[in-house]
């Protein structure tokens, strides 16, 4: 078997095990070749192969990690981030980062199906799961379904899917899209990736039971922290 792949079966095994965590450093390049004698291209190699499979990550200027594991987010249904990640035994949080009442944008009054000179309100939040950046996400409703929600605090356990619960709205269906982008600077620094990582850009209209859009959300996901699935059946 060639020497990259013995090494990387090697980690493979030692991340299986649980010698080694999610957040441990790697040895490097130069340290592995030292250890097991084989060239730092043989070990460049099978790091290489096990960062383009997700199991370890690169920051620039540190070294190669064990990455974390990603969290399997389903597809349908209209589900809460902060009951999805209590649902994993991890602990959510939100930092709020824009909250205001305003005119409705010409792409808002499309999605929500509002008229000319309508208000809404926009959030936008850095979501995290144990203090990590999860996704920025953006969420967008018409300012008479939530009349006060601006100036709610968004920080912390705050779930805008309980507070509108416990006001009597509920959302019946939903219209979802999932798409890979890449990150520019706005979402790249909340989120603690480079400009240009990629990204898992899921938006989503909530509707009630009589068809009203009311909900408009936007949200960037981590794609080194979520993977989607969805359950099929045969027809």
């Amino acid at each position: 078997m060639p020497l990259y792949l013995q090494l990387k079966q090697m980690i493979q095994a030692q991340i299986a095990s649980g010698a080694m965590h999610p957040g441990d450093r790697v040895p490097s390049e130069r340290e592995l070749s030292d250890r097991f004698g084989m060239s730092r291209m043989t070990a460049r190699q099978a790091l290489l192969e096990l960062v383009r499979e997700g199991l370890l990550y690169r920051e620039q200027g540190r070294g190669t990690f064990v990455a974390h594991h990603k969290i399997n987010q389903g597809l349908l249904g209209v589900t809460s981030f902060t009951e999805d990640m209590l649902a994993r035994g991890i602990a959510p949080a939100s930092v709020g980062l824009e909250q205001m009442l305003e005119l409705a944008s010409p792409e808002a009054r499309e999605r929500l199906q509002l008229d000319l000179g309508a208000t809404v309100v926009r959030l936008l939040r850095l979501r995290l799961g144990d203090n990590r950046p999860m996704a920025l996400e953006e969420a967008i409703l018409p300012a008479d379904l939530v009349p006060g929600l601006e100036k709610v605090s968004l920080n912390g356990t705050f779930s805008l899917y309980a507070y509108l619960r416990e006001r009597g709205i509920l959302f019946k269906h939903a219209h979802q899209t999932l798409e890979a982008v890449l990150a520019d600077a706005a979402q790249a620094d909340p989120l603690g990736v480079k400009a240009g990582a990629p990204l898992l850009l899921l938006e989503r209209i909530s509707f009630d039971g009589d068809g009203r859009p009311l909900e408009f959300v936007r949200a960037h996901y981590r794609a080194d922290r979520f993977k989607f699935f969805v359950d099929l059946s045969q027809l």
